[in-house]
């Protein structure tokens, strides 16, 4: 339970975050596009175009360790699995085939890269 309630504030955080930056990117839009600009309004946008590449450059970031922590923590399981199963432990191999299968369909539907 106590994830859930994990899942259901990380979805309310992006949620907002994405409310706040679809209000964001209309102005800065608006303020590329304009032929001539305020000093006021040539401060907001350099200070807006910094935000939002610092922001691009943070969600590189979490999207970088979510792949890397989430496949690699699932082939550390998948061979923990793997050497439970040659020792003969059946429920260990049944989990195994389910982890080989999901990891076939993911290379199936390219949401995995291999890299060989």
């Amino acid at each position: 339970m106590k994830y859930r309630n994990k899942q259901e504030q990380v979805n309310h955080e992006l949620e907002q975050f994405l409310t706040t930056l679809r209000s964001l990117i209309p102005r800065y839009s608006e303020l590329v596009g304009k032929q001539e600009l305020s000093e006021e309004e040539l401060t907001e946008l350099g200070e807006l175009e910094y935000f939002l590449i610092e922001v691009n450059a943070r969600i590189s970031d979490l999207k970088m360790v979510l792949d890397h922590d989430l496949f690699g923590l699932s082939l550390d399981r998948y061979y923990q699995l793997k050497e439970k199963a040659r020792n003969g432990d059946v429920s260990a191999k049944l989990k195994m085939d389910r982890m080989r299968e999901t990891f076939n369909e993911s290379f199936r539907m390219k949401s995995v890269i291999h890299w060989n």
